[in-house]
């Protein structure tokens, strides 16, 4: 018994080494864990379709333990519903839209919300809206907490920065703000875009990424320093951006483009023309803008959305220099 104890306490400190290292390694952007090649597209029969919104859904979250989604929309409206039970339609609940004359007292939005973000623990759920607010919610219940005030135009990103109640925001105001949500405090803004910011990220550091529309820059502003980095890569308006790691980011333009960035280089490692091809006939030929960027953290994983009717699944190899298709998921 006390050598299987001693071997039990072996292996659990092994675990919290593996931990440990594996968070020393995502700090410095070096964890690659390399799953896009066993990754299959799913079943479309197993392809489930929520419906709740009477508007186009806006954005979405997942809680940080798996269990719960989070929706918005042009609605106002906000739903929370659980992953198991999502079929059923079954909806934990709803933050309808605010009613007008109410506004003292108001709790819901009554404008387009236009982004959300959840704290890496699960607490706070932070949403923005076309109407220059930001709400924070608590996430269990739903519970209305405050309105942050201060933006000069609608809220289009929201971002946590992981493990922290710190937030950012970023606005068609050209700005980007940083909040502390736990204490209900504004801290700064920053000035930088010259055109609207169009989405925003950030991980575990205390810096956020940006893109920035028309302005054609992608930009990395480290909090501490007060500074900004600005990269430049797409011939389009860049509409949204994505963290891969600690280094590396990858965004797409309504010029068709999907580029991978290292958080190093000014210029792109990898860019992707027409990713999601082009419609239209032979002189008039567009190509199909891309609205959507993911990244499966700390992978090779990358994921692209667009109106063409699919999702598509990428690899990003040889040192997040190149972009290979793996395959679309029609939707």
């Amino acid at each position: 018994a006390e050598e299987e104890k001693a071997e039990e306490e072996a292996f659990e400190d092994d675990l919290i080494a593996d931990r440990l290292k594996e968070d020393v390694l995502e700090q410095k952007g070096r964890l690659q864990r390399l799953v896009a090649k066993d990754v299959q597209p799913p079943d479309p029969a197993s392809i489930r379709v929520l419906r709740g919104h009477q508007q186009p859904i806006t954005c979405l979250v997942v809680s940080p333990d798996d269990k719960f989604i989070f929706s918005a929309a042009k609605d106002c409206s906000i739903i929370k519903c659980k992953f198991g039970e999502v079929e059923s339609g079954k909806r934990l609940c709803v933050v309808p839209r605010g009613k007008k004359g109410s506004e003292e007292q108001q709790v819901g939005h009554m404008a387009h919300i236009l982004c959300m973000a959840i704290s890496s623990d699960g607490k706070y759920l932070a949403t923005g809206d076309r109407n220059k607010l930001i709400m924070i919610w608590e996430a269990t219940t739903c519970k209305h907490l405050y309105k942050f005030t201060g933006h000069r135009d609608a809220v289009s990103g929201l971002s946590f920065q992981k493990g922290t109640h710190q937030l950012y925001s970023a606005s068609h105001d050209r700005s980007v703000k940083v909040w502390n949500v736990a204490e209900n405090a504004y801290i700064e803004t920053l000035f930088g875009h010259q055109d609207v910011i169009t989405g925003l990220d950030s991980l575990s550091r205390e810096c956020c990424v940006t893109s920035g529309g028309r302005d054609g820059t992608v930009r990395i502003w480290k909090i501490p320093e007060e500074s900004q980095l600005v990269f430049y890569g797409h011939q389009g308006s860049i509409d949204c951006i994505q963290l891969i790691n600690e280094e590396h980011m990858v965004s797409g333009a309504d010029d068709g483009s999907v580029a991978l960035w290292g958080l190093t280089k000014k210029k792109p490692l990898a860019v992707v023309r027409q990713a999601h091809g082009t419609h239209g006939s032979h002189d008039l030929q567009q190509p199909y803008w891309i609205s959507v960027v993911a990244a499966l953290h700390n992978s090779d994983l990358v994921a692209t959305g667009s109106h063409s009717a699919n999702v598509k699944l990428w690899k990003s190899g040889e040192g997040f220099r190149k972009l290979e298709p793996l395959f679309d998921i029609p939707l």
